[in-house]
């Protein structure tokens, strides 16, 4: 078991399963899309287990709700199910962070400690910002799909959420820097610049 997962895992992990639910779609329609993407995600999760040696929590959620939702729009032909997936992942994290700070825990930082050293109450408003945002995201895919064709809910679950997201994270660098530690000065780097 090696200490560091390799570099290419984790984007793998997030992303083949989109990747390959684009592609199934475009060459044989979504229901193809929909089996395509469960397949992947067992395969990403089950890759993630073996070299890690754990279950990423996110990436299990999500392949939870892929299995249930993805399960039912085969088994009962219906895309209404693939659809609401999204939906579903996104206000389950809305509500797992907003649950957490009831409890006065902030889950973002065990989660993303290792990226952002932040003082308790910046990882409060990450988290409360990440809550909300989680939320607004689940409303606007239901809106999303009831309201357009399922080419344009496609285009949205691959291309919208993600840009969504990236845009999002980028506006969070203000509140990340101004509640950044600075991390401690090693006294021997001090001593040797003298």
């Amino acid at each position: 078991m090696s200490e560091r997962a390799p570099g290419w895992l984790k984007p793998f992990v997030d992303y083949s399963p989109l990747v390959a639910f684009f592609a199934a779609y475009l060459a044989a329609g979504l229901f193809a899309a929909t089996a395509a993407l469960m397949a992947v995600t067992v395969v990403a999760v089950g890759l993630s287990l073996a070299i890690e040696r754990r279950l990423p929590i996110m990436p299990v959620v999500t392949a939870a709700v892929v299995m249930v939702f993805g399960g039912l729009t085969l088994w009962l032909n219906d895309e209404r199910f693939i659809k609401m997936k999204p939906t579903i992942v996104q206000a389950l994290f809305s509500l797992v962070l907003f649950g957490g700070l009831l409890f006065g825990r902030p889950l973002l930082k065990p989660l993303l400690k290792s990226a952002w050293q932040l003082t308790d109450r910046g990882w409060y408003i990450i988290t409360v910002r990440f809550a909300l945002f989680f939320a607004a995201m689940a409303i606007l895919n239901e809106i999303v799909w009831r309201s357009f064709s399922t080419d344009v809910w496609v285009n949205f679950k691959i291309f919208g959420i993600l840009a969504l997201t990236f845009v999002f994270t980028a506006f969070q660098v203000p509140v990340i820097t101004r509640h950044q530690i600075p991390e401690p000065v090693n006294p021997s780097e001090g001593a040797d610049s003298q």
